[in-house]
């Protein structure tokens, strides 16, 4: 653990010295810095900005409302409150997500990357299209408790978000379509797909033996559910952890309605996972290898592919831990496009 916080505090100090750099050179966002590009052997993305055509205005727009706390009702709580740049957009300081007043949500925050490539958001799937998952956040009474209408109404009055709405839209209405949009147009371009792995993928990396090994026993074991390249299958399915009484989180079933759907949740994708701690749906494990020895000893209740998997030996457990190790994307956590505009 010791390791693992020394190697998050030099890459956040990275990061910030990243970030000074491009906003010191003017901050500028070009044309070709917005162009989505498929990264190869990814699958077609199931979101694909036909009817929301990605600008430099419009990606500047989005990552300025990402960033501002006037998205929260009392102006304290903004997208990136949870969603930290240096975790890859995921949240390590909670195990559970927190908001306004320090409200304490029900559950951790997930991994904002390639998003592109879903068609279902949040642990339970309840948000169906990547423009309308900002509504659960803002509108959650433990994290931002705010109202459409009124964020709306907060941003007519700003001088500044009427210029740069008029810059992107080139008229000065502002909605809550338009607001969306543009949150879309950043998020949406959050691609990871530069890993080692993805080199060693592409004969451009090596890996060590024990690597290796790790790739083979991620694929025999935990490659049902984690599928390359995105190391999801997007599904739904019981982990067989025991239920936290305090949470009472019934997961997919809440949704779906569907008794033999709860307590399964969205198979996340494992990219930064070395970056993105705490692990499960309620974060109730800081440590790859507590998530390891969970699998190695998965109740009955676990889905079928989880069970599959077996006793793991330390050794095993060790290689993969080294594989998931590099699917670190340093790349994706220091670019500037994605840095705080507000930063000085």
């Amino acid at each position: 653990m010791k390791n693992k916080l020394l190697l998050f505090f030099s890459l956040a100090a990275c990061i910030l010295l990243f970030g000074f750099a491009a906003r010191f050179s003017g901050d500028t966002v070009t044309r070709k810095d917005v162009e989505l590009k498929i990264p190869g052997g990814f699958p077609t993305p199931l979101y694909d900005f036909k009817n929301n055509k990605i600008s430099p205005a419009g990606f500047m727009l989005g990552r300025k409302l990402f960033y501002d706390p006037i998205l929260s009702s009392d102006s304290s709580t903004s997208c990136q409150t949870c969603h930290q740049r240096v975790a890859a957009f995921a949240h390590i300081d909670h195990a559970l997500s927190h908001g306004i007043g320090g409200r304490i949500g029900t559950r951790n925050v997930p991994a904002l990357q390639n998003l592109i490539w879903q068609n279902t958001y949040m642990w339970d799937g309840g948000v169906n299209n990547l423009e309308v998952q900002p509504i659960n956040p803002i509108t959650n009474p433990d994290e931002m408790n705010e109202s459409l209408v009124h964020v709306i109404l907060k941003l007519k009055r700003n001088k500044e978000y009427v210029q740069l709405f008029k810059r992107v839209y080139k008229d000065t209405v502002i909605n809550s379509e338009r607001l969306l949009k543009t949150l879309a147009q950043f998020t949406g371009l959050m691609i990871s797909a530069n890993s080692r792995y993805d080199r060693y993928i592409a004969g451009r990396d090596t890996f060590s033996m024990q690597e290796k090994n790790g790739l083979q026993l991620f694929r025999a074991k935990c490659a049902s559910c984690h599928r390359e390249p995105l190391f999801t299958d997007n599904s739904y399915r019981s982990n067989g952890l025991k239920p936290d009484t305090s949470l009472n989180d019934t997961g997919r079933g809440k949704v779906s309605g569907v008794q033999t759907d709860n307590y399964k949740f969205r198979v996340p994708g494992l990219r930064n996972i070395e970056m993105t701690f705490p692990y499960m749906h309620d974060g109730r494990f800081r440590k790859l290898k507590d998530v390891l020895n969970h699998y190695s000893n998965s109740p009955s209740t676990a889905d079928p592919d989880i069970t599959k998997i077996g006793t793991l030996s330390d050794k095993e457990r060790t290689d993969i831990i080294a594989f998931l190790l590099t699917l670190t994307d340093k790349e994706f956590l220091y670019d500037a496009r994605f840095a705080d505009p507000g930063f000085k």
